[in-house]
This record gives C-alpha cells, sequence and structure tokens, in this order.
C-alpha cells in the first residue's frame, strides 16, 4: 500500500520508523523501498528530539541507546522541506487522523516542521472512535490499517 502511494504522490525522500515488535513491522518496507531507489531517513533519538539519518542498508543500524530502537548510523538529514512523506507510528489514531503517541512527545516537537502527507500505520485495533487530543497535536492526512 505504501509502495503504491509513493509512486502515485512521486515520491523520492520518505520518513519511515524502524517498528518496535507492538508496531505495525516496516522492516521489509524499509527495504524494499531503499532497494527501489528511494532516500529513507529514520529517526535517531538524541536527547528529547529526533534527528532524521539517511537509511544506508542493515549494515549502517545500531540498537539506539535510549529505548533500545533501531536506528540508523546514516548521513543525518536536515533538509525537512524536501522530505515527500511521512510515515508516523502511533498507540491509537481515529479514521479523523488523530494519533495518540508513547508520551515522550518526540513526534509532537517533529510534525510541526514537516511540510509533507503525513500517514499514520496502525493495527485495525488500534483505530478507536476517539482518542484525547490537545491543541498542539498535528493529524495525519490519512491512516492506514495493516
Amino acid at each position: 500500500m505504501l509502495e503504491r502511494i509513493a509512486k502515485e504522490e512521486n515520491c523520492h525522500t520518505l520518513l519511515l520508523y524502524h517498528s518496535l515488535p507492538d508496531e505495525v513491522c516496516t522492516h521489509d518496507l524499509i527495504h524494499t523501498l531503499y532497494a527501489q531507489g528511494y532516500t529513507v531517513l529514520l529517526p535517531t533519538v538524541v536527547g528529547n528530539e529526533l534527528a532524521l539519518h539517511v537509511y544506508e542498508g542493515e549494515d549502517a543500524m545500531s540498537t539506539g541507546a535510549s529505548f533500545g530502537i533501531q536506528e540508523s548510523n546514516g548521513t543525518l538529514f536536515t533538509d525537512l522541506d524536501r522530505i515527500d512523506l511521512a510515515v508516523i507510528p502511533g498507540m491509537a489514531f481515529t479514521q479523523q487522523g488523530d494519533r495518540l503517541g508513547r508520551g515522550k512527545g518526540f513526534y509532537d516537537r517533529l510534525l510541526p516542521h514537516l511540510h509533507c502527507p503525513l500517514i499514520g500505520l496502525a493495527f485495525p485495533f488500534q483505530l478507536l472512535p476517539s482518542i484525547p487530543t490537545e491543541p498542539h497535536d498535528i493529524r495525519m492526512n490519512e491512516v492506514i490499517t495493516c
């Protein structure tokens, strides 16, 4: 589904996340898009922020110290305006695109700087009729359930 969206939207640079065991698995998608020549970005936890690094293959990955998440050691990516599509994790979503994160605010601090379509990726049970939101929360353009 996301591969189709990337092609339809004429994307070149995509922000993904390396999924945790309780999230929709993104590992194959990362490998596939990378193999097809897309620039794939993955977040790295740096203090209270997310830095974005270019995915440069599995050999350039390491386990992050903060949360044990696999993070890219690739080139730091700072030109956020070049991101064509962002796939964002969450604990829960609504059909309207509201997102509930894990509570640390990492994506809450990143999302205001992104000017591309935001896609929430979730299991069907994570799609709820409503979730608590705050004024600073940014809605996803679309939520895809897998």
